[in-house]
């Protein structure tokens, strides 16, 4: 693999898939438009949008020793991600999702397995984490990475998935911490309004602050510290809106995509606007299909999407 290139870590998971006019109300059948069962995961989505954006990727993460687990790592590599440093762990199960859609409220109910957080890497993850230039994690790849990136020395740049819950969250080693809206005030600054919540993320350890929310757009806030990450010369913040010329059939895995599409344009050393931008036309752009992957867009498809808004 060549560098820059991304490790993401964290869950993967088989999902099936149905959307639904509305959903079903109790004993009620309703008759869906689709069903699919597709690959899954926070940070198993964002490895693919790197993946199909021409970014050198590998997912960590542990699956089961079961036919589950192979066929979520075989969606992985046919896109084209390194599965090498991924643990089969046969005393667990691989993760699965049942998950409905409604297209009425552009909604989704998920329904998942519970899976035991993930607590080390194989002597590969190690490897391919150290020589890596970024590390994505999602909520179960937070720890592990938290306690693997300080004994590198150098070590790569660490974006964290902040939209689930981490109960000992310690911003410290983290670089870029992209939480949705309603995380960050939750947990930063309740009910003291967003650029507060932002304000004191970074002043908790963070470099940069990505904040998701949904047709709101999102916002980013960098520290001194933070600016080279996104070419800026000093701190700062800025906003962009979301995308809206896009038909939406499922919001599924929207976020999931928005996280890989801003490191894949950070990358690419895109500034900060154009990197938001960059992200939010992806993520828009995957709302196009049921699943969070089959409408991703190549780096070539999405220029052209920017080229003709």
């Amino acid at each position: 693999m060549s560098s820059p290139y991304v490790v993401c870590v964290g869950v993967v998971t088989i999902d099936a898939l149905a959307l639904v006019d509305r959903y079903p109300g109790a004993d009620e059948r309703v008759v869906g438009e689709q069903v699919s069962i597709v690959g899954g995961g926070p940070a198993a989505n964002a490895a693919v949008v790197l993946a199909r954006q021409g970014v050198p990727v590998a997912f960590v993460g542990r699956v089961g020793a079961d036919p589950a687990g192979e066929q979520a790592l075989r969606l992985l590599e046919a896109e084209g991600v390194d599965v090498t440093g991924v643990l089969r762990d046969p005393h667990t199960t691989t993760q699965a999702s049942c998950v409905v859609a409604a297209k009425a409220t552009q909604t989704r109910a998920i329904s998942t397995l519970a899976v035991p957080p993930m607590t080390t890497f194989t002597a590969t993850a190690q490897e391919l984490i150290a020589a890596a230039a970024w590390v994505h994690a999602d909520h179960l790849g937070y720890a592990p990475t938290a306690a693997f990136l300080p004994k590198l020395t150098p070590r790569p740049l660490f974006a964290l998935d902040g939209g689930n819950a981490i109960t000992e969250l310690d911003l410290a080693p983290v670089d870029l911490y992209v939480p949705t809206t309603q995380a960050l005030v939750a947990r930063y600054a309740a009910g003291a309004g967003t650029d507060v919540a932002a304000r004191n993320a970074l002043a908790a350890g963070a470099s940069a602050v990505v904040a998701t929310d949904g047709a709101a757009g999102s916002s980013a806030w960098w520290s001194a510290a933070g600016a080279g990450i996104g070419r800026a010369d000093s701190a700062g913040a800025v906003h962009v809106s979301a995308v809206a010329n896009v038909e939406i059939v499922s919001t599924l895995g929207a976020g999931d995509v928005f996280h890989g599409a801003l490191v894949s344009a950070l990358c690419r050393h895109l500034p900060w606007r154009e990197a938001l931008v960059a992200a939010n036309a992806t993520a828009a752009l995957s709302c196009r299909a049921l699943d969070g992957r089959s409408a991703v867009p190549t780096l070539a498809e999405l220029d052209a999407f920017l080229g003709a808004a």
